[in-house]
């Protein structure tokens, strides 16, 4: 695993261990690719519950519940759609804490949302915050940096709240 994603992996684990939490993801864009880091990580299995790839809109209705009103009104990439996702997969693994990730990893635009365009989520019980992105680079690029910015916001909500 690249240095940037252990850091940021290493200094996830550690909060949550200590804090005797469990973390599950949903990931779209990323296509599992946030999972995997954390499971390479060596003691993962202390605080990682669970993960769903949902790539489709379908997936993301069928497996996670978004509401096909939800998907229509603000499309499976949004901000509106990464905070659903959050609260779906926390209560799908029965976790303290869940991230998701929605966005447009290329080569081609996705409901006229630009490549690159990425929405993450954190939900720590009752609470949610977002974030939203522009990215640039190849596929495989936009991939690895957004399951890194990602991984650094998870970092950042635990510190502000826990």
């Amino acid at each position: 695993m690249d240095s940037d994603l252990l850091t940021a992996v290493q200094k996830i684990a550690g909060r949550l261990t200590e804090n005797d939490l469990r973390l599950s993801i949903a990931e779209s864009c990323t296509g599992g690719f946030i999972s995997d880091a954390v499971t390479n990580f060596a003691g993962s299995s202390r605080f990682y519950e669970m993960s769903v790839v949902c790539y489709s809109e379908k997936a993301k209705r069928s497996v996670l519940g978004i509401s096909a009103s939800l998907l229509k009104r603000h499309g499976s990439v949004s901000e509106e759609t990464a905070i659903a996702m959050a609260r779906s997969v926390r209560k799908l693994g029965t976790t303290e804490i869940a991230l998701s990730i929605t966005g447009v990893a290329g080569p081609e635009t996705v409901e006229d949302k630009e490549v690159g365009l990425v929405y993450m989520a954190v939900a720590i019980e009752d609470l949610v915050k977002s974030k939203g992105m522009k990215l640039t680079g190849s596929r495989e690029e936009i991939k690895r940096e957004a399951s890194l910015e990602a991984l650094r916001f998870l970092d950042q909500a635990l510190r502000l709240w826990l």
